[in-house]
């Protein structure tokens, strides 16, 4: 995993050796306001799928730190009742900058999962709130997590979430407010137009390990509406097609990098920016028609 996470020459050739060797596990990405007791809800479905003897991989993706550009494992520590089973996996990444709420790499570690013989991999993002898209491209069900007192939720609807959405879940739907969320989650599902799915609404209070039954049923309920050949197919080809998009556009990008030397390039640049010879746009245009140049007398 941390060859693949680091980008190692060899990663690409394990990548290879594994994929197809097993089923893939289904995935459930888990999203939402920082707060809202994802890392909770995730340690506790496990937990449940643990009880029905399913092996269980985690893949949590968490703020990076600024000292070692590492994961801060924030999500290890509220899974510690998870961490000894044997049956559990748990990977803690680093966002590295991503801003689609998933580390870059996160999608091969989830094959790795599946290689290692995981029935059900759980994918918890970093929590950034309205940008955290990626996880729907990565993820079989999308699992939206507001709660009542959350001033970010509604908001949250209007940003994107509300169209990535398989099933909400209201955690703390003990408090105040819960009713008034679910009603807003309601109206603005009935704004999104005829859909062969319908998101449910789970209310959890994940803490008292309540509603979590619940969550599984909704959960096994969009599976089974995956399992329909006529969704299956065009549902995995559009991911497929997204995430080899993805792969060409990194690959284009790392590989510019290395055969033009733009590292060097890119230090002087920072300095002179610095020194305030030049603007951070400045620099940024002049980088990028060194690369324009240079793909061009390529290509000539």
């Amino acid at each position: 995993m941390s060859l693949v996470e680091n980008g190692a020459p060899e990663a690409d050739a394990l990548l290879d050796r594994v994929f197809g060797a097993r089923p893939p596990a289904p995935r459930v990405g888990v999203t939402g306001p920082p707060g809202a007791g994802k890392s909770t809800l995730v340690a506790e479905y496990a937990l449940l799928l643990r009880r029905e003897s399913r092996r269980v991989g985690v893949v949590a993706v968490d703020p990076t730190s600024p000292y070692t550009g590492g994961a801060i494992l924030g999500d290890r520590v509220r899974m510690s009742e998870l961490s000894t089973d044997p049956g559990v996996f748990i990977r803690s990444m680093a966002t590295r900058g991503s801003l689609g709420g998933l580390a870059a790499r996160t999608e091969e570690l989830c094959e790795l999962l599946s290689a290692w013989g995981s029935d059900v991999t759980l994918i918890e993002t970093v929590g950034v709130g309205q940008s955290e898209l990626d996880v729907a491209q990565a993820a079989d069900t999308t699992i939206v997590v507001l709660t009542p007192e959350s001033g970010d939720a509604i908001q949250s609807l209007k940003a994107g979430l509300m169209e990535i959405a398989d099933v909400f879940v209201v955690n703390k739907s003990d408090h105040t407010g819960a009713d008034q969320l679910v009603a807003a989650i309601r109206s603005a599902l009935a704004l999104r137009g005829p859909s062969p799915w319908r998101p449910p609404i789970v209310r959890t209070v994940a803490t008292e390990r309540r509603g979590i039954d619940e969550l599984h049923q909704a959960i096994q309920a969009h599976r089974a509406h995956l399992a329909d050949p006529a969704t299956s197919a065009g549902v995995r080809r559009e991911k497929i097609r997204a995430r080899l998009k993805n792969a060409v556009r990194e690959r284009l990008l790392e590989r510019a990098w290395e055969r033009q030397g733009l590292g060097t390039l890119l230090d002087r640049a920072a300095e002179e920016v610095l020194q305030g010879a030049v603007s951070p746009y400045r620099a940024a245009r002049d980088l990028l028609e060194r690369m324009t140049d240079h793909g061009e007398r390529s290509a000539n």
